[in-house]
């Protein structure tokens, strides 16, 4: 038997939880960017869409030329409804899309982020949990300084998931 889909409507968020993101020199201190709690079931399939943008603005407190940042960010997810709450540790959180990155110079000033990705919902899936899909985000740089920030631009960014749901009584294929 064949296993069919339909669309269920689109859930999304413009809330940018984000307002700084540190610059450090590792490169695993991810920030959330934005998140969004999705009720899906085993073997359904999200078309998952994130954008953000942040400002490099190094050494403007200290009146130098700052410098350049590398941005990495991509999405994830993780079992809300998992009864871990504030205990989740990072091995509880799965990355669901390539890692994307660029750099940002002074001069460039503002770096968009784009992210695309379609990920299915693991067979193994327990009833009736939600996910949370979330956009992440690290800044990082060889140079950086002690307390410098890229700011998160609030007023831009957006999560979008587009759920292709199982049609009742067809198998998850694994």
């Amino acid at each position: 038997m064949t296993t069919t889909y339909a669309p269920r409507l689109p859930v999304s968020t413009r809330e940018v939880v984000a307002e700084t993101l540190p610059v450090d020199l590792p490169v695993n201190t991810w920030r959330t960017m934005l998140r969004l709690v999705v009720p899906v079931c085993a073997g359904d399939w999200l078309d998952v869409h994130g954008w953000a943008r942040v400002t490099n603005d190094t050494g403007r407190d200290r009146g130098d030329a700052g410098y350049t940042v590398g941005v990495g960010y991509h999405l994830w997810m993780y079992d809300v409804d998992d009864g871990k709450g504030a205990a989740r540790t990072e091995a509880d959180w799965r990355r669901i899309s390539p890692l994307k990155g660029d750099n940002v110079t002074r001069q460039r000033h503002h770096m968009p982020m784009d992210i695309s990705t379609l990920y299915q919902v693991p067979a193994d899936w327990p009833e009736g949990h939600r996910m949370v899909v979330v956009l992440r985000a690290d800044a990082h740089s060889t140079a950086w300084k002690a307390g410098d920030t890229l700011t998160v631009d609030r007023e831009y960014g957006e999560l979008v998931v587009r759920p292709w749901c199982r049609t009742p009584n067809t198998p998850v294929e694994a």
